[in-house]
């Protein structure tokens, strides 16, 4: 007895299992995450290690290659990316897929504790963050104020904000823009500091003999304990200017002869502007594989509570938000979801005609797309966009199996059967059918998760989700559908006809007769149909080739690099530039805010503008569009050169430079010989913008050399110089400062008008070793002017130059990274090692491995269905339409402009199942009407055009399923457009060409095989005569 039997016979059973699906599926709704993507994140660790002016040479030796050399040894690491620059050192370690961040983190942090002895004393301790610090942060807040200068709001952020948002779910760190800490400046005079026969390092000898904080004891009488408190520091500016230095005929010399002392801030490095005005900028960093959905949530409650209690005048603002398109993108994929199911109720409707019958089905796709949850549950997934997007696919497919079940039933009904006895018999009919199908759309899903890499990681959700909500509709087709039949259909009005398998209809009947002509000239249809498929590879070819399509996600970037030794001052003016190009854009409200952030990454060179758009339904324009429009004008902008950028899609690292290669070998000067080269000729390359390497030796320096035997001569150690001039040229922290209950350092150093020509170095003193002459450091050393690299990179341990660039509107990252690789086969020798990093190895990983899968579907599903066919010239006769699909794809793509990319490779491996679907319906049925004793092109003939309504509404419904996929717009609209466009094309063609080649071919071929049960008559003969 059959699933189908069963549920006629005991409807209330039927009902309770799929009632049951439901409340099962609503319940694991409730504890399902949402997210823009699935949690595929690979774990990635940075240490971060300051050593304060230090050159990127010192930092790469002293401190980069111990880091890298102690992290080696953890298990599990996919890649090691350093970069050594003035006064900090990043080594980004990289692991392979699965391994657990905090597990990571703590593999990291022991093996970086085993070496901080043999790092410099001066260094700071490395510090070890889950995240990496290349990734673009999740939000970019601005705190502005009308009343408060900038180190004013860097205060109150500092005591009242940083913390509540940095410890947030999820949060790995803030790094803030255009903050001013507080700090004790103390500017020194060097004349007058030689006038007194005074040092720097008498100064900071001074400062913390003045400032310490030492245990005093305490005191025990008989009966009480009174513990004892020196109040021995500094408790205010003026007493820092009346600290004793020293004593000239009995007069002492104050700090505040020598120097000005004046409160000040640590650093002005970085400026930060909102919109034209000052602000301090806060990038929120998301820790790997954390929820950028709820971190958004969580920053945004936060910063409501905080905001009725800060200062009047005082305001937090967004500057760009993620989550924001996430929301955008995942609340259109809903819709998209409700105006599917509306389309393929009516198409049900418009073939039945009956509103009972249509009622089957529209009940049926509720409950397998609720029951669906339970699985993502199950299997631990989120609610994302690609499983949200598996779910739209879906309701094509779902309403498949009943429309197949309820169209039989419909049709022996209108034969004159009751619905029970139709119920029983039309289900059981079918039965083989639908499981076919089922378990061959499953087939072509498990190859997704055999995808590499990243991309392969993130379409597991979508493969699994899609073949879980196929199972459950087979289930759902084949017990509800049956038993609401029976009671729900009623008894045609017509007699029962003498034959029930004559055509029905007009359009059954000219079907028929095509059908019959196109079976007496089986050349002309298998010539024309592969015509028609091979006509596509000549498409193929020049279609372009990218990662993921090019979303609008809401935000755009204007990197900015003005020369090698700029000011930050120099390089804001650059980005003050930007910001008057976009005004017009902000007027015309299509650009909503301009955040803008100088001294990128402690490089004063760089600038970076972001500009976030008005939500999608408000504005004409896309990203893109308005990234097109900019690009022209930036030839106006000529302190520095940048390029309009728009985000990548899949949520991938690197948002900025699509285009990255590494370029690595044993040594900086041949590294930097062979990339100097590949430049040069990658700047001809069509579709590659603004192409740069990041090492480039033309940061001015001062080059200092120490006459080491007079230095001895007079007793000066290099320790002593060393410290001197870091002091008085770097900045140096002498002590501390306690204020409200906060601690802020002490900074010594030279006088701008003491530091600003070469020649200054020369007038700095030392004293020799009698203790009382002054040394001029212009006799111990010489000085030479060259010009050296701003920073040193590693990739895998090897001295690494890397080359990024932007793509050009119309150019794709697979063309531009191929003639890349073509021109470093010619230049890099075989000592050399050219590799990816970001969105190109990301590509790389993906598009070897698009084509397997593809294969891989292919074989699997010819496997599935021999074995339910026992046959392997069925499949063979079934797939033979699979190529037309691809073709379909193809003209498709070719003619709607769109490239080939992760989405439509995947659109294109789900026309597998799709295409193979309608073609077991006709085989099967052949085979049916075979067994019954007919022949092999009548049964062909007949199978076919019965199955065409059932064959026409589930074509229908699939592509009226995937309708609002290819007319999508908004946020995320690009890469449903191409899923859309691709299985609306190919399923359109290739069931087109299938309604003609499949009897052909089956007319040709299945004379070379036996009916399905001939087996069993010859084996039941057998045993009889036995």
């Amino acid at each position: 007895m059959t699933l189908s039997d069963i549920s006629v016979r005991r409807p209330v059973l039927a009902t309770v299992a799929n009632l049951l699906l439901i409340v099962f599926g609503l319940s694991a709704l409730g504890g399902i995450a949402i997210r823009e993507l699935p949690d595929v994140d690979n774990a990635v660790v940075t240490v971060t290690t300051s050593y304060l002016g230090a050159t990127s040479e010192v930092i790469d030796t002293d401190i980069t290659e111990t880091v890298e050399g102690a992290v080696a040894s953890i298990s599990g690491i996919r890649s090691i990316s350093s970069e050594s620059r003035q006064g900090q050192s990043r080594v980004t370690i990289e692991f392979e897929a699965g391994r657990d961040v905090d597990v990571a983190a703590n593999d990291v942090r022991d093996a970086v504790g085993r070496i901080r002895d043999d790092l410099p004393e001066e260094a700071d301790a490395p510090e070890v963050e889950k995240s990496d610090a290349d990734a673009d942060p999740v939000m970019r807040l601005a705190v502005v104020s009308d009343r408060m200068t900038t180190a004013e709001i860097t205060d109150y952020l500092d005591r009242f904000i940083a913390d509540r948002l940095a410890t947030l779910d999820g949060v790995a760190s803030l790094r803030i823009y255009g903050e001013r800490s507080f700090a004790v400046r103390i500017w020194l005079d060097r004349r007058a500091m030689a006038a007194r026969k005074l040092t720097v390092a008498d100064v900071q000898n001074a400062l913390r003999r003045n400032n310490v904080e030492l245990p005093a004891g305490e005191v025990t009488s008989q009966d009480r304990q009174l513990s004892v408190r020196l109040n021995s520091r500094l408790q205010s500016i003026d007493d820092f200017r009346d600290v004793v230095l020293d004593r000239i005929a009995g007069y002492p010399v104050r700090l505040g002869d020598i120097a000005k002392i004046e409160p000040g801030v640590a650093d002005d490095s970085t400026i930060a502007r909102s919109d034209g005005r000052d602000a301090v900028g806060i990038a929120v960093q998301r820790q790997s594989q954390s929820n950028t959905l709820q971190i958004s949530q969580a920053v945004r409650a936060e910063i409501d509570k905080i905001r009725p209690t800060l200062p009047e005048g005082m305001e937090i603002l967004v500057g760009s938000d993620d989550a924001l398109f996430v929301g955008a993108s995942i609340r259109e994929v809903v819709n998209a979801l409700v105006i599917s199911l509306g389309l393929v109720v009516l198409v049900i409707l418009l073939f039945l005609r009956s509103f009972r019958a249509t009622l089957i089905p529209a009940i049926t796709i509720p409950v397998s797309l609720v029951g669906s949850f339970m699985l993502i549950g199950a299997w631990g997934f989120s609610l994302n966009t690609l499983t949200l997007l598996a779910l739209l696919l879906a309701i094509g497919l779902v309403v498949d199996d009943a429309i197949v079940v309820l169209e039989n039933i419909q049709r022996r009904i209108e034969n004159g059967e009751s619905p029970l006895v139709a119920s029983i018999k039309g289900a059981r009919q079918v039965t083989f059918a639908v499981l076919a199908t089922s378990v061959t759309l499953i087939a072509v899903f498990v190859p997704l998760s055999f995808m590499p890499g990243q991309v392969g990681r993130l379409f597991i959700e979508f493969g699994w989700v899609m073949a879980g909500t196929v199972a459950i509709s087979t289930f759902v087709a084949l017990t509800a559908c049956p038993a609401l039949a029976s009671k729900v259909l009623r008894k045609g009005r017509g007699t029962t006809p003498q034959d029930p398998d004559t055509p029905n209809g007009r359009v059954q009947r000219a079907y028929a007769a095509l059908l019959h002509r196109a079976v007496n000239m089986p050349l002309v249809v298998v010539l024309c149909a592969m015509a028609v498929t091979g006509g596509a590879a000549f498409f193929y070819d020049a279609l372009p080739r990218e990662l993921a399509p090019r979303e609008d996600r809401g935000v755009g970037f204007v990197p900015l690099t003005a020369p090698q030794g700029s000011t930050v001052e120099y390089s804001d003016a650059a980005a003050q530039e930007v910001e008057a190009l976009l005004k017009p854009l902000r007027d015309e409200g299509v650009i909503a805010t301009v955040f803008t952030f100088s001294g990128w990454g402690n490089r004063a060179w760089r600038s970076f503008v972001v500009f976030r758009l008005v939500p999608w339904d408000e504005r004409d324009m896309t990203a893109a569009e308005v990234a097109q429009a900019i690009a022209p004008k930036m030839g106006h902008v000529t302190r520095a050169r940048g390029f309009p950028v728009t985000p990548a899609g899949l949520g991938l690292r690197g948002n900025s430079t699509p285009v990255r290669v590494v370029v690595s070998g044993p040594d900086f000067d041949s590294v930097k010989a062979w990339s100097l080269a590949l430049l040069e000729r990658a700047e001809e390359i069509d579709g590659l913008v603004n192409p740069e390497i990041n090492f480039e030796q033309n940061m001015p320096q001062l080059d200092v050399q120490i006459d080491r035997a007079r230095a001895d001569d007079l007793g000066i150690s290099i320790e002593t110089i060393a410290s001197t001039t870091q002091a008085m040229l770097a900045s140096r922290q002498a002590t501390t400062f306690i204020s409200r209950g906060r601690e802020y350092p002490v900074i010594i150093q030279a006088r701008d008008a003491d530091r600003r020509y070469a020649t200054d170095l020369e007038n700095i003193h030392i004293r020799s070793e009698d203790g009382e002459t002054l040394v001029s450091l212009g006799a111990l050393i010489s000085v030479r002017e060259n010009a050296a690299a701003p920073s040193l990179r590693r990739f895998d341990r090897l001295p690494s130059i890397q080359l990024s660039g932007a793509l050009a509107p119309d150019a794709d990252l697979g063309t531009v990274l191929d003639e890349i690789e073509a021109l470093a086969a010619e230049i890099i020798p075989a000592e050399g090692k050219l590799g990816f990093e970001g969105q190109s190895r990301t590509f790389k990983d993906t598009a070897a491995g698009a084509n397997a899968v593809f294969a891989l579907a292919l074989l699997i599903v010819f496997l599935v269905l021999a074995a339910q066919f026992e046959s392997f010239m069925h499949p063979l006769i079934i797939l033979l339409t699979v190529p037309a699909g691809v073709a379909g794809a193809i003209y498709a793509m070719a003619l709607g402009g769109l490239s080939l990319n992760v989405y439509s490779q995947i659109g294109i491996i789900l026309l597998i199942g799709l295409v193979a679907k309608n073609g077991i319906l006709i085989v099967e049925f052949a085979n049916q009407l075979r067994d019954e004793g007919r022949s092999v092109r009548d049964a062909v003939i007949l199978a076919a055009v019965l199955r065409l309504r059932p064959i026409l509404m589930t074509v229908l419904s699939t592509i009226l399923g995937a309708l609002p996929l290819f007319l999508a717009t908004g946020a995320g609209a690009e890469s449903r457009n191409a899923i859309g466009t691709v299985i609306i094309a190919g399923l359109a063609l290739s069931s087109f060409l299938m309604l003609f080649v499949t009897p052909v071919l089956y007319d040709l071929l299945a004379r070379f095989t036996k009916p399905r049960g001939a087996v069993e008559k010859a084996l039941e003969y057998e045993l009889k005569e036995a």
